[in-house]
């Protein structure tokens, strides 16, 4: 549910952090959750969103699920995956992950050389599997905070750190895709955008509840993980009545 674009709030302070100073909420209505004290407008903005996603963007998604072999569709998210090797590898070394920076190396040397590209996925079927690493997590690993929860228009679920890190991934940090003349960088792109919706109609079956509640503790439980490296030990995002939510990749 994310388009490519770029947003003016690239500059949000990512060193901010939710604070729960908010005032009391009045008797009977639902209490601000410190982790989306904006949670009125962002409830506004995922309206917004689901409604481009189900009058255009999901439509386009589910016809090129419909036509696409399973083969070539598997080759396109494995060429786009290949691409960001060279975001893991830089924040990895940003980030002081000795490790993680050689298997991104070496996924990508693998699949562009003996995967036709980037097209074949074998880095994986050689113990090689992808550690994903952003300018996002680099931020957190050196102590930012994450700031409060954020559904931005047109790119979704996102947060101060989150948004920024998007910003210096895409705009600052080297990337293969600058060497993509316009307007096939566009093009590409685009087919990038329709190819990870594509991939996530599958999971739209889990959704439960409250669908806004789902995908934010499904944004934030994500971004955790990531920033800890698995290592979680307690959901600080969870209210009492988001017990039954579960966790999506997004």
């Amino acid at each position: 549910m994310q388009l490519a674009a770029a947003f003016a709030l690239v500059f949000f302070a990512g060193t901010a952090t939710a604070q729960s100073a908010a005032e009391p909420a009045p008797e009977g209505a639902r209490a601000v959750n410190p982790q989306d004290p904006y949670e009125n407008w962002n409830r506004k903005v995922y309206t917004f969103n689901d409604t481009i996603d189900r009058w255009a963007l999901r439509p386009v998604a589910q016809t090129y699920r419909t036509f696409t072999p399973d083969i070539v569709d598997r080759a396109i998210t494995n060429f786009f995956n290949n691409l960001s090797e060279v975001r893991n590898f830089t924040n990895s070394i940003f980030q002081l992950k000795g490790e993680s920076a050689i298997v991104a190396a070496g996924r990508f040397t693998y699949n562009t050389v003996f995967g036709l590209g980037g097209l074949i996925d074998v880095a994986t079927a050689f113990d090689l599997p992808e550690r994903p690493e952003d300018f996002g997590q680099t931020l957190g690993y050196w102590g930012v905070g994450s700031g409060p929860y954020l559904m931005l228009p047109f790119l979704g679920p996102s947060s101060p750190r989150h948004f920024s890190g998007l910003g210096a991934d895409g705009f600052v940090l080297p990337s293969l895709w600058d060497n993509v003349d316009s307007p096939y960088n566009y093009y590409a792109r685009g087919v990038q955008i329709i190819d990870k919706r594509a991939d996530l109609i599958p999971a739209e079956g889990f959704v439960s509840g409250d669908v806004y509640i789902f995908v934010r503790n499904a944004f934030l439980q994500r971004r955790e993980f990531l920033i800890n490296d698995g290592m979680v030990t307690q959901d600080p995002f969870a209210s009492e009545d988001d017990d039954d939510l579960m966790l999506d990749d997004f």
